[in-house]
């Protein structure tokens, strides 16, 4: 049973923006709109009153939207409350009065529900390790002393005068070594000394020793060498500024102070190990996460990975570029974001706009940014879409995939200029996607990166983008799935909407798909690819030597290629429609070779033929007896009925080759030189 209609409340905010109220109800069929001058204000009223009827609602608005949450709060029957921006994100345009299909677009895509983010908690007890080279640290600590629980390391220190009272340890070490994250940093220490109590006009030190271990919740590093962790600025509880900066270390200084307590982080990836491709019987696959991880969250552990929740920032480069689905994102899931575009371009297309353009951004830097165009320059045009994601990094193939399924005529990614994180996944994932758009016809140059921290260079940037066509039939698929499920839906419906109905695609070296190629020649079907292969792509017949293939299954790891003893696999990335409904493609099948004495079969001709080869006459237990060259060809249980009727003992086979010694080759070598 549906539940109450839900009403769009949709302000012209002091008429300095044009509604366009026919478009955004020929995209919200079935809501009721409510347009306004001045809801925030003079209307608030209205607001007020639908709200107490229970039934959901959204308000076009985000500068407001602590003002209307702290009025629901106030009525106990109050419907939920979803908002969206559409006075900088459409109505503050130069473009404005077309923007009313990207109006009606980003209401309805607001509405969509988000799942409940998960959290882990993190706990500090405001132990702080400063880190320091002057009276600088010092003094950073004097300001923490009474809140934290301070220890101050200087570096290397020149002359520092001592303290007049010892209110916190002050030491000498230099940090060799760092791990851990906010509530458990392990530091290794060497160069580690005490201060003399006696230290009278500069301050002195005790013997150093090296190798010395320091545990505390926050580490504050004011000393200006390398930092102690890799992407630095993302590592929980490790507060770094340079000491040039007297106004950083500052901040610095008042950051740290914040840290203690219960703090909850988002668990922003969600891994399930029995999916992970990593290794099998210690030979390493696929390790595309490892290589992308910027925060060294991610390490090996076993036959998969491990991913530690509090060290995660949250980049998503692991989700992006995982094959099986392993790792997914979860801030939102990759389902929830696709559904967000399916109702964006959806909604968009049925009030009327063309050519919709995607601009995927984020919280931090894209919104800001998006706001200084609209505010100070001609705003979006009416055909960009803006869509805001955790990290511009999370967005995989899957949900390019399904963009331009939906109807996306091209795709922006809004980047800063100086990236925090490493955009070697997003750039992996750009080079894997655009392939895929040429070949279905879409043409090449559809998804591109827009780098700049200047709100003017971005309306240019988008401004110059050439129109473009869609999808002859968009799509209208609800993802439903684990990722490798939808991600392979999200191409399939792709491919059905794309302008051109090719088969195969060749892929990068490195893509997910793909296709394994076998010298059969040299293939012995010992089936150990069978047993490495951690998605079942490869499998054998319990019934009949045989090794077969299914691609759509297939994640390109390369665990069968490394796994091979004969080394006659090879990989060949591609994408194939047709994999998703082909039948296993037998690779290789022999007829089992039977024992010689009973019968039974028990392996194939081809691996006993080249057993018995490199055995006979070579090996000194096979030298000259064709009775043990037999028992090769017989199977196990005939094998140790023959050896205990016919009395063979292994020892008493044709005396085995002395060793060679030193003297053996010096004897030959005095031999050769005196033309012996």
């Amino acid at each position: 049973m549906a539940g109450p209609s839900r009403t769009l409340f949709v302000c012209s905010c002091e008429d300095t923006m044009p509604l366009d109220a026919k478009a955004i109800s020929r995209g919200c069929r079935g809501q009721k709109i409510e347009t306004g001058r001045q809801l925030c204000r003079a209307e608030l009223e209205r607001v007020r009153k639908a709200a107490a009827s229970g039934a959901p609602i959204t308000v076009g608005c985000t500068q407001e939207a602590p003002l209307f949450s702290e009025m629901a709060e106030e009525i106990s029957q109050a419907g939920e409350i979803a908002f969206v921006n559409i006075r900088e994100h459409a109505g503050w345009s130069s473009e404005a009065e077309r923007t009313g299909p990207k109006m009606a677009a980003l209401l309805a895509a607001a509405a969509e529900p988000l799942p409940p983010t998960p959290f882990v908690s993190v706990e500090s007890g405001g132990v702080v390790l400063i880190y320091g080279r002057d009276e600088q640290a010092i003094e950073a600590g004097k300001l923490l002393k009474d809140r934290l629980d301070v220890t101050v390391m200087l570096t290397r220190p020149a002359e520092i005068s001592p303290p007049r009272a010892s209110e916190f340890p002050v030491v000498k070490g230099t940090i060799r070594a760092a791990k851990g994250h906010l509530g458990a940093f392990e530091l290794t220490v060497d160069d580690y000394a005490q201060p003399a109590p006696s230290s009278r006009g500069t301050l002195k030190f005790g013997e150093s020793r090296n190798g010395a271990t320091s545990h505390c919740d926050i580490v504050l590093d004011v000393s200006g060498g390398t930092p102690l962790f890799p992407a630095h600025d993302l590592r929980d509880g490790y507060v770094r500024a340079d000491p040039g900066d007297s106004a950083g270390v500052l901040r610095a200084v008042m950051k740290a102070g914040e840290l203690i307590g219960t703090f909850d982080k988002p668990r922003y990836i969600a891994f399930t190990e029995d999916l992970c491709a990593h290794s099998r019987s210690r030979i390493v696959g696929c390790r595309r996460c490892l290589d992308l991880c910027p925060t060294g969250a991610i390490t090996s552990n076993g036959n998969h990975v491990k991913i530690d929740p509090i060290i995660c920032a949250g980049c998503g480069s692991c989700a992006a570029a995982c094959p099986t689905g392993a790792a997914s994102y979860a801030l939102p899931p990759h389902d929830s974001l696709m559904r967000r575009l399916r109702t964006l371009l959806g909604v968009y297309r049925e009030a009327g706009g063309a050519v919709p353009v995607l601009l995927l951004h984020d919280s931090d830097h894209g919104a800001e940014l998006i706001d200084a165009l609209a505010r100070h320059g001609d705003g979006l045009p009416a055909n960009v879409l803006p869509v805001q994601v955790n990290e511009v990094t999370q967005v995989g193939l899957d949900t390019l995939a399904a963009a331009f399924a939906y109807g996306a005529s091209q795709v922006r990614f809004l980047l800063r200029a100086k990236p925090r994180h490493d955009m070697t996944g997003l750039a992996r994932t750009l080079a894997l996607i655009d392939p895929i758009l040429a070949g279905l016809g879409f043409g090449a140059g559809r998804i591109a990166t827009i780098e700049t921290d200047d709100p003017l260079a971005l309306g240019i940037a988008l401004r110059a983008i050439a129109p473009a066509g869609v999808a002859p039939q968009p799509a209208a698929f609800t993802p439903m799935g684990g990722k490798r499920d939808v991600t392979r839906l999200a191409l399939r419906e792709l491919h059905r909407a794309a302008p051109v109905q090719v088969d195969v695609v060749p892929l990068p070296e490195w893509a997910p798909f793909g296709s394994v190629e076998v010298k059969v020649e040299g293939c012995t079907l010992c089936l150990a690819c069978v047993s490495a292969c951690p998605t079942g792509a490869l499998s054998d017949n319990p019934e009949r030597p045989m090794l077969r293939f299914t691609e759509d299954a297939c994640v390109q790891c390369g665990l069968c290629k490394a796994t091979c003893p004969e080394r006659v696999i090879s990989l060949k990335p591609q994408l194939d429609f047709r994999a998703a409904t082909a039948a296993p493609r037998l690779i290789k099948e022999e007829e089992p070779f039977e024992c010689t004495r009973c019968g039974k079969p028990f392996g194939t001709k081809s691996t006993i033929e080249r057993i018995t080869a490199k055995l006979q006459g070579k090996h000194w237990m096979f030298s000259g007896q064709t009775s043990r060259i037999d028992l090769l060809k017989m199977c196990e249980d005939c094998r140790v009925i023959t050896v205990t009727a016919d009395g063979l003992d292994p020892y008493a086979a044709t005396e085995r080759p002395k060793p060679r010694t030193t003297d053996d080759y010096l004897r030959e070598r005095e031999e050769r030189e005196k033309g012996v």
